[in-house]
């Protein structure tokens, strides 16, 4: 429903005014904690490098702790001078606060489906006989884990019949997890509870019990930063003591950093997934009718990546990019399962590929130009429907066990909340869910363009604004980048952005090399000693954005997070002229240490190490964003954030490039970090804190470019 005229609408949302007596942040009295400095050198072939903040690196210190303390009070302290931050916090809450669903799945007799009624810090999990008109009820309400919200429900799987179930809890947002076993019928917990599970899916063998992975705990040091390296697949059989559980793969004896386990629908198959980083996986399968039989390779060598999708008796059906840098759907057979004999079921084309399988078909995804496209398969390869999606965005979804004759998807983009279908495998598509947050998508306007980055490649980019904004060169303008880890940035939508548009703001997103928009050429052309093309083509979206009227260097802002907080890093420590406001979020900012600490070593692929070669230690230091800070330089006005729980990208990255940037920024403009407690790298974080979050990072922007919003 509208519920406000398009007139008064359009002066409710007017522009950001210009600077006025509540302006831009009286940074002259700003004073930032001190952080002391120590000794440490180390050698990288020979040359000597100084690692001062060294002493940040101890999560579990009483001096770091104290120091953590002081940051945030200063920048809290900050940020309640802002005269409108309560207001941005009320109007983030307002648009917050309408009912989210999922798209529905089938377990058993029940269809289930996540809710969050608008402003609960975590979404609870309902459930409802299957084809029937019985009422909805809670199943299991992760507000209930912790009374902060900040324990999560991080994942749960269901057996086979749906009797069972096994789902992980994350406290603090950490990566480190329990898992809990619950009788479904009886919505009764049972005695099989298991500790310290990390990196992990759950995978039920029948009733019997469950696949999952974890690693030894890190015996010295801190729990959170300390090095996980050797990976380990478990069996647990129902009523037995985890110290009892079964190692069925991995450890010392077959090293590997990332092992992944599922069980075939069917229950007779175990595929097993093998890799040492983000990047390139072996394949092997057990058939587990057959006691103790052997677990046989699919494909070997970490060159490729293969997943399976789905089986079909002795065929198994397998994504990869064996041979095709696009992905490509073959298909193998448990008789003789290895590689050489696979055969091609869907040909690989310009636009990567993914699959899924849902009631004996085959839903393929194509990526074109970061929008989705979505092609109904069956088990033969034939093609059957192309699912006729809204307009240009992001569809996820299309997954559901082999008997259902009908599956879910959602559907978003930058200008559409997302929206829940229910598609019939027959053919045709019906809204099963609407959103109904505050918002009127016909008032906002996504446009794509592609421009040349430093190397003359070209780069898309999507722009979301106003209808009534125009190329002015005074809007003020979000730039947010990822560029890494073959991961894409489709289109989709969000409520804390949409706060942004409405004040005149631009949203821009760039699809940087690095990703995976166009495949893995795009990818591996930001990847190692070619990650600077990265930077270049985030450097030349910016550029691209003045030179056309969109903005100008003071109403210019940029953000990314983990990898994309490198991002923010990077650039804004190689063109600090470019930009007005920079948010790197927990990001990777030591890239000589990133590997001493977690999983960090398997982010290698993408970034090599330092300890790999000469050559690469000196392409890492080039850009790293903790070597790279100079003094004399005005740095932008800065908001680092991260989290004392964040065991994937350590907070210690964050701490190190502040303490470089309070000490040598040369400038008036503040930089500063906020550091959540009892929360991680972002997954699993309650409401509450991500509306905190949002209304401190927008009245930073708004203040720094010495603009006020209007409510």
């Amino acid at each position: 429903m509208r519920i406000v005229t398009l007139s008064l609408f359009a002066v409710l949302l007017t522009l950001l005014s210009s600077p006025n007596a509540t302006g831009q942040a009286p940074t002259e009295s700003l004073r930032y904690p001190d952080t002391k400095r120590v000794d440490q050198l180390d050698n990288y072939f020979g040359k000597v490098v100084e690692d001062p903040y060294r002493w940040l690196e101890d999560d579990r210190s009483e001096e770091t702790a104290e120091w953590v303390s002081r940051q945030n009070e200063t920048t809290f302290g900050y940020l309640k001078a802002i005269p409108y931050r309560a207001d941005v916090r009320k109007r983030l809450e307002k648009l917050w606060n309408y009912e989210k669903y999922s798209a529905p799945f089938k377990e058993g007799k029940y269809t289930y489906f996540f809710k969050n009624n608008g402003l609960q810090n975590q979404s609870v999990l309902y459930r409802e006989i299957s084809g029937s008109n019985a009422s909805q009820e809670v199943f299991l309400d992760p507000n209930n884990f912790s009374k902060d919200g900040t324990s999560s429900l991080a994942g749960i799987q269901f057996s086979e019949d749906g009797s069972l179930c096994a789902y992980q809890i994350s406290e603090g947002g950490s990566d480190w997890r329990k898992v809990v076993v619950m009788d479904v019928l009886k919505r009764k917990l049972l005695g099989d509870t298991l500790f310290d599970v990390k990196f992990s899916s759950l995978s039920w063998k029948g009733q019997e019990g469950f696949f999952y992975s974890s690693y030894d705990k890190p015996k010295d040091g801190s729990a959170l930063s300390g090095k996980t390296q050797h990976h380990k697949l478990y069996y647990h059989r129902m009523g037995k003591p985890q110290g009892e559980d079964e190692l069925i793969f991995g450890g010392e004896k077959q090293p590997y950093r990332y092992l992944g386990a599922v069980v075939s629908e069917d229950n007779r198959w175990l595929f097993i997934s093998a890799a040492q980083a983000t990047y390139g996986n072996e394949l092997y399968v057990k058939d587990l009718s057959i006691k103790n039989s052997p677990i046989l390779p699919m494909i070997t060598g970490l060159d490729y990546e293969s997943d399976v999708v789905h089986v079909e008796g002795d065929r198994i059906y397998v994504l990869t990019n064996l041979k095709a840098p696009n992905r490509r759907l073959m298909v193998a057979s448990a008789k003789d399962p290895s590689s050489s004999m696979w055969q091609e079921l869907i040909a690989e084309t310009e636009s990567p590929l993914s699959v899924t399988a849902a009631g004996g078909y085959l839903m393929a995804t194509y990526l074109k130009d970061a929008v989705s496209q979505v092609i109904q398969y069956d088990l033969q390869g034939k093609r059957i429907h192309e699912v006729q999606l809204p307009g240009l965005g992001t569809a996820s979804g299309f997954g559901a066990k082999r008997r259902e004759t009908e599956c879910y998807y959602s559907f978003t983009s930058y200008t559409q909340p997302p929206v829940i279908y229910r598609y019939d495998l027959q053919g045709g598509s019906k809204i099963f869910k609407q959103s109904k947050v505050d918002f009127e998508p016909d008032q906002y306007v996504s446009t794509q363009v592609f421009y040349q980055s430093k190397d003359g490649t070209k780069v898309p980019m999507i722009l979301t604004h106003r209808r009534d904004v125009n190329p002015n060169g005074e809007n003020p303008v979000l730039l947010y980048g990822y560029g890494g880890f073959n991961i894409s940035l489709t289109p989709s939508f969000s409520v804390s952005n949409l706060f942004f548009m409405e004040q005149g703001g631009v949203y821009a997103v760039a699809n940087l090399r690095g990703g995976g928009e166009y495949g893995d050429q795009w990818h591996d052309a930001g990847t190692k000693m070619r990650k600077q093309n990265v930077f270049d083509d985030f450097i030349a979206a910016g550029e691209w954005l003045i030179q056309n009227g969109y903005t100008q260097p003071e109403r210019l802002a940029i953000a990314g997070g983990s990898n994309g907080g490198l991002l923010v890093g990077a650039c804004m420590t190689q063109r600090p002229d470019l930009f007005k406001v920079c948010f790197p979020a927990v990001g990777v900012l030591d890239m000589l240490r990133y590997h001493t600490f977690t999983a960090g070593a398997g982010w290698s692929y993408d970034y090599g190490r330092s300890d790999d070669s000469e050559e690469m230690f000196e392409y890492l230091r080039a850009y790293s964003p903790v070597h790279n800070v100079r003094s004399k330089v005005s740095y932008p006005a800065t908001m680092v954030t991260t989290a004392d729980h964040d065991d994937r990208v350590v907070p210690a990255h964050s701490y190190k490039f502040i303490a470089e940037l309070q000490s040598k920024q040369a400038g008036p403009a503040p930089v500063l970090i906020r550091i959540d407690v009892k929360a991680g790298h972002g997954a699993g974080k309650p409401t509450s804190m991500i509306l905190d979050e949002a209304a401190d990072k927008w009245s930073f922007l708004f203040y720094n470019m010495g603009l006020e919003p209007r409510f």
